[in-house]
């Protein structure tokens, strides 16, 4: 008895494209990596060693004593402990806020509708440079006595929370709305025929079901206001209240800057960063890939 499929055990032939793209993205990979790396070799070799013999050169010995000394110079656990007064509150109210309106224009048909979702995503299109001015003066103007430190909105953690709320929120709206419009109406229709709230809806339906993206846009929140440094430069005048991208300035000294002790520095101040990634990474991946196969 014959047959026509192939014999057990034949492999089936590479592509030519298929190897081209694995190389690619070998490539790619390095490149991207070979700064990390760079600045990892550079951290771990004292300064007298790389003046000596140049930073292209095989390291004698390593040694984590950049990493020590970086993290007592700058102060680094009340920056950190600055930046996560800022970022974390600036998160959860990023989501919270835009989804309520996503769950809006996705779950209400108005006449505005699609309008009003316009006016949250262009604001990501203004840039940011633009409003420097007229919105340092703002701050300036705004009182708050007895709430900050400052008096003002000025030089405050609350002014950078809201900023951060305000430039992020059109981003997340969309993005939210766009996955809010692929969830079955019917969840919706049936618990308001049962005699759902539109609150109820909103907060015990909808918004159990978005958590792979909420988990997929606080990651990259919590990624971009860590990193954010112009708004803290335009908007924060005391050097305590500055986020831990400013801890850095510490390690620069007037007439000399050890850029080994810098790049020890910088690697301490990206560890938060990839703890978040690394804790919401499952749901981070699922967030991006869900919906790439509805049709």
């Amino acid at each position: 008895m014959s047959t026509a499929s192939a014999p057990a055990g034949r492999r089936t032939p590479i592509r030519p494209a298929r190897i081209l793209l694995h190389t690619f993205l070998v490539v790619t990979s390095l490149a991207w990596l070979a700064p990390l790396l760079w600045a990892l070799l550079a951290a771990m070799r004292p300064y007298a060693e790389t003046s000596e013999k140049g930073y292209v050169s095989w390291p004698d010995r390593l040694t984590l004593d950049n990493f020590t000394q970086a993290f007592q110079q700058s102060d680094m656990l009340h920056y950190l402990g600055t930046t996560l007064l800022i970022s974390v509150p600036a998160v959860l109210l990023t989501l919270l806020l835009s989804s309520m309106v996503a769950f809006y224009v996705s779950r209400f048909d108005f006449r505005l509708n699609l309008a009003l979702l316009l006016v949250f995503t262009a604001g990501n299109l203004l840039p940011q440079q633009v409003i420097i001015t007229p919105l340092y003066r703002l701050y300036l103007l705004i009182d708050l006595p007895g709430i900050t430190m400052s008096g003002k909105l000025y030089d405050s953690a609350l002014g950078l929370v809201l900023i951060h709320v305000a430039f992020q929120s059109g981003f997340c709206a969309f993005v939210l709305s766009n996955y809010m419009r692929s969830l079955p109406h019917e969840l919706t229709e049936a618990a308001l025929v049962d005699g759902a709230s539109v609150w109820r809806m909103y907060a015990q339906i909808v918004l159990p079901l978005c958590k792979p993206a909420m988990a997929a846009l606080a990651t990259l929140l919590s990624i971009w206001i860590y990193n954010d440094f112009f708004w803290a430069i335009v908007l924060i005048s005391t050097g305590e209240n500055m986020p831990i991208t400013s801890a850095l300035n510490n390690l620069s000294g007037q007439y000399f800057t050890d850029p080994n002790l810098v790049a020890a520095g910088a690697l301490l101040t990206a560890i938060p960063t990839l703890i978040v990634y690394f804790a919401l990474q499952r749901q981070f991946v699922s967030g991006l890939t869900l919906g790439a196969s509805k049709g």
